[in-house]
Order: C-alpha cells, then sequence, then structure tokens
C-alpha cells in the first residue's frame, strides 16, 4: 500500500503531480498531509524523506517498506507496476517522458516568478523576459502534444504522467491570469476540471495555514486581486 507525504496543498506543487496522477488514475493511496514549518521544515520532513522535501513515497509491502524519493521517481516507480502511467503507443510514450523531464528540470522563470498558490488571483507587477520565453515554449509544447497525439490530453485520449507534471501549471496560468493560446487554454481548462484537480483545490482553498515567507514573495510579485481561502 503506497502512503504519499505532500505537504500543504495550496503551495506544493511538487506534492500536487503524483497525488494527482494516483488520484485520476484510481491507484489506492494514503495520503499523508504534512505541514510546513514557518522557520523551516526539512528537520520535520526528514523523519519520513531522505532529502527533507516533499513528495516522499513509502510502499508497505511483504519484503518491507520502500522509500522513494522526487517527483519524476515516484511516478516512475509507480509505471513499474501501474503501466497506463504512461501512454502505450511507443512514440507517446517517449515525447511524453521528454516533456515531463524538462518540466521537472526547466522553465525556471515560471516557477520563480509565478509560485504555486491555488486560493489567489493575481496580476503580475511585470512579465520577465525569461517568463515570457518559458510561456512561448510551454505553448510550443503543449500545441505540439495536442496536435500530434490528438488530444484531449498531451500525450493522447488518455490521462497520464505527463499530464500531472504540467497540472500545477493549469493552476499557475489561473492564478496569474496568463494565457497561452486556444487550444493550451482549454486544456489548461480541462486539466482544472477533473474532479481530482477540482477535490485538490477546494482542500487548498480550506487550509488556513500561511507560510508567511512564500506570502511576501507573493505580495512583492504583483496586486492581490482576489483571496478565496478560508
Amino acid at each position: 500500500m503506497y502512503t504519499l507525504y505532500i505537504g500543504n496543498k495550496n503551495y506544493s506543487s511538487w506534492s500536487l503531480r503524483p497525488w494527482v496522477l494516483l488520484s485520476v488514475l484510481g491507484i489506492p493511496f494514503r495520503e499523508e498531509l504534512v505541514p510546513f514549518e514557518k522557520e523551516g521544515s526539512w528537520a520535520k520532513f526528514r523523519a519520513f524523506s531522505p532529502t527533507g522535501l516533499v513528495p516522499c513515497l513509502h510502499d508497505q509491502g511483504e519484503a518491507g517498506e520502500r522509500v522513494v524519493w522526487e517527483s519524476l521517481g515516484i511516478v516512475e516507480y509507480i509505471a513499474e507496476q501501474s503501466p497506463e502511467v504512461w501512454p502505450r503507443a511507443a512514440d507517446a510514450r517517449a515525447w511524453a517522458r521528454s516533456a515531463a523531464a524538462e518540466m521537472h528540470a526547466g522553465f525556471h522563470a515560471l516557477r520563480n516568478e509565478c509560485p504555486m498558490t491555488v486560493g489567489l488571483r493575481i496580476r503580475l507587477h511585470e512579465t520577465s523576459t525569461e517568463l515570457e520565453a518559458n510561456l512561448r515554449r510551454l505553448r510550443e509544447l503543449w500545441e505540439e502534444g495536442l496536435g500530434v497525439f490528438g488530444g484531449a490530453f498531451l500525450a493522447g485520449p488518455d490521462f497520464s504522467a505527463v499530464d500531472a507534471f504540467f497540472a500545477p501549471v493549469a493552476f499557475r496560468l489561473q492564478t496569474y491570469g496568463l494565457t497561452l493560446s486556444g487550444d493550451c487554454d482549454a486544456y489548461a481548462q480541462r486539466i482544472l476540471q477533473l474532479p481530482a484537480m477540482r477535490a485538490w483545490a477546494q482542500e487548498a482553498l480550506d487550509e488556513t495555514f500561511r507560510h508567511e515567507s512564500h506570502e511576501e514573495e507573493l505580495r512583492a510579485l504583483g496586486d492581490w486581486l482576489e483571496d478565496l481561502r478560508a
């Protein structure tokens, strides 16, 4: 039985990726949400994660407990037992793995200038050239996947790991009022309307925890148009 350790749903984009994958595919798991600490979470998270970071997956089996960390490592581990994690067709699977790895390692301006916060609506003070480049690449990548593999998801008709890796981007586009293109914006809305994403969003809005340094960063980035959180 999987136990997935995650951080707060309002902030933790990395936690969302394996959580939404397991949820959408109907793979049983137990969620263990461990709130971030205002003064730093590393020491507390080290109790279950060797890196002191989330997400972290524990798999309790007959041979004992395995611990798997890093979202990409977690997804690949799950795929060994659940092949539906990646597309079945070899060309779609190769593209999906490449796109997911690109998201895992790249898009730094998007991460830094548009941190994940599910419950706020923010108008950015400015859009850097680096962020604009990230958005162009995101549009190019999504249009390629939707066009080549026929949608409705990035690598074909079924939700897979590549969609899970870009799920936090759908929240970011919503939070900061960013648009890409007609097909890409429609895809982002499909992701946001998935029952698992709606459940995550509602639980994020219900959270009353505030991480002050994160909140200060968000205030500095732009004007808060709406705060939907409890």
